[in-house]
């Protein structure tokens, strides 16, 4: 198997485990508070990560490259799992998931900053069509409530958009699986602290699917998918295997749908379709 076919197969089983996550963190916030379920979620992970670097002994990164680990922990350990936690108190996971579908534009967006590039005017172009798609289904189906989640669902894929563009980056130099093992050890004495200070007053309350749901997000979506996803990243390319994304949105309704019940309405479907085929005229002109 060539590098290029292992990256995208890496890729695609990454893609598949995150499309699991909306759907158990909706499971999780049915009994843990969103705080604790962040910090929880990134302990759980950290251990494991911590246990992980302790069996193969990398490299240790560089100064530099723990400024970058610093940002990627901020992106994707903290501020997307805790936004997202939050915005699923407000609106359905099917929702949260039309806005997911502006992922893989923000992660080209980051990544032209990032890395200097110069996209032709079409890439801008279907970029604002992608937004202004998520924008209109989120004014024309709101509530007041539902905005918040909208707001919180927006920053959450900024800030994952951010980490995923770093975290591809720094995996050339450090590799996949030590990426995201770093960026959680890097995490984990203030999240144990966190999760500390936001333990529910009582666990007789915390029932089976959202035990699921936490252990869901802790191992698969806060590490295991981590790995697969950098190192395909690595292997075939950041602009040929980020479009895998493109199947997250899809995947996750299905997943909504079938675990949760949820309805999925013909204009959340026909939102993340119109998304879908915005950000890859964006990808092909970056």
């Amino acid at each position: 198997m060539n590098r290029s076919t292992e990256g995208w197969l890496h890729g695609l089983l990454g893609v598949v485990i995150f499309s699991g996550s909306l759907p158990a963190t909706r499971l999780a916030v049915a009994d843990f508070s969103p705080l604790f379920l962040t910090a929880g979620r990134a302990v759980v992970a950290g251990l494991l990560a911590a246990l992980l670097l302790a069996a193969l002994r990398p490299a240790r990164p560089g100064r530099a490259e723990l400024m970058a680990l610093a940002v990627i922990a901020l992106g994707v350990v903290v501020g997307f799992p805790l936004l997202t936690a939050l915005a699923l108190q407000h609106i359905s996971a099917a929702r949260s998931i039309v806005f997911i579908g502006l992922l893989p534009l923000a992660t080209a967006a980051f990544g032209v900053l990032l890395g200097g590039e110069r996209p032709r005017p079409a890439f801008w172009l279907f970029s604002g069509a992608g937004a202004a798609a998520v924008a209109g289904f989120a004014l024309l189906h709101g509530t007041p409530g539902a905005l918040a989640g909208d707001a919180l669902m927006v920053a959450a894929v900024l800030l994952c958009g951010l980490g995923y563009a770093k975290g591809a980056v720094l995996s050339r130099r450090l590799g996949g699986w030590q990426v995201i093992s770093w960026a959680l050890l890097l995490a984990l004495p203030p999240m144990a602290v966190f999760a500390l200070v936001t333990l529910p007053p009582s666990w007789q309350g915390i029932h089976g699917p959202a035990w699921l749901g936490f252990g869901y997000v802790s191992v698969f979506s806060m590490l295991v998918g981590f790995i697969f996803w950098y190192r395909g990243l690595a292997l075939g390319g950041i602009a040929g295997v980020g479009q895998l994304q493109l199947l997250q949105p899809f995947l996750g309704l299905v997943l909504a749908a079938l675990l949760l019940g949820e309805a999925i309405p013909w204009t959340m479907l026909a939102t993340t379709g119109v998304v879908v085929l915005c950000v890859a005229g964006a990808r092909r002109h970056a």
